[in-house]
């Protein structure tokens, strides 16, 4: 920025100059930072290449065997988007019992989450201070003025109430236009990074009941096979309750 510029700037803003300048610059490089994220997981969770094995996994009807399990993890390792590198995860444990894979999925997806939001409670906290700064040059401007006023001997002119209400109104005008972008990209992306997590930890869920042997995990279905074994075997031990209550009687 010339050195004209920023004394103008100066000029106009006071005390707050740097302040302002500081979220101004934290608040953008975050941005920029998270914008880039963004568009790189986006771009590899559209790719239809990548995400064929979600495709495949939905669509099967068998259990996992070493086979199939050995060739699903060649797809997977090859990618780096949050999915893929969820469903190696689980898959590298196979071995594992169901109950420790879901609390390995459960701790790994807690920390994609902080790392896709990370950043924006300093976006949230920008976008708390810069009005108190923009309230806090309102008020110094208004002070100045009315300093202004008293030392004044003659008449009030506007040129001695310019460059107070100017130093407040632009102070104030300044947090407002930095404090909108930054809270809106907070919530924005933590939209988003919710999102992700949710999606992924469902596909994974999904992984992990077709490792435990469930056969078909479609999503289209209205109840996971899983649950229709619950619920068969809730309906047969309900089916032998009513036998016994209906023999108890008679004996």
């Amino acid at each position: 920025m010339p050195i004209t510029d920023f004394s103008t700037l100066q000029t106009q803003l006071g005390v707050l100059t740097w302040p302002l300048l500081l979220c101004a610059f934290l608040a953008l490089m975050i941005c920029l930072e998270r914008s880039a994220l963004f568009l790189h997981q986006t771009l590899l969770s559209i790719w239809p290449k990548k995400q064929a094995w979600v495709t495949s996994l939905r669509q099967s009807r068998s259990t996992a065997t070493t086979e199939n399990v050995s060739a699903l993890l060649a797809q997977t390792s090859a990618q780096q988007d949050l999915l893929a590198r969820g469903a190696t995860l689980l898959l590298k444990q196979v071995h594992q019992p169901k109950v420790l894979r879901e609390e390995l999925l459960s701790l790994w997806l807690n920390k994609q989450q902080r790392d896709l939001q990370a950043g924006l409670k300093v976006l949230q906290v920008i976008g708390i201070i810069s009005p108190l700064l923009g309230l806090l040059g309102t008020v110094l401007g208004l002070i100045d003025m009315f300093a202004q006023l008293g030392q004044s001997q003659g008449p009030v002119t506007p040129a001695q109430l310019s460059a107070g209400l100017g130093l407040a109104m632009n102070t104030t005008a300044a947090g407002l236009i930095i404090a909108v972008p930054a809270i809106t990209a907070a919530h924005l992306f933590g939209i988003w990074a919710q999102g992700q997590c949710l999606r992924a930890g469902h596909v994974l869920n999904q992984l992990n009941l077709w490792l435990a042997g469930i056969e078909d995990i479609s999503i289209d279905s209205n109840q996971y096979q899983a649950f229709n074994q619950v619920s068969n075997s809730s309906t047969a031990q309900k089916s032998a309750f009513n036998s016994h209550s209906q023999i108890e009687p008679q004996t």
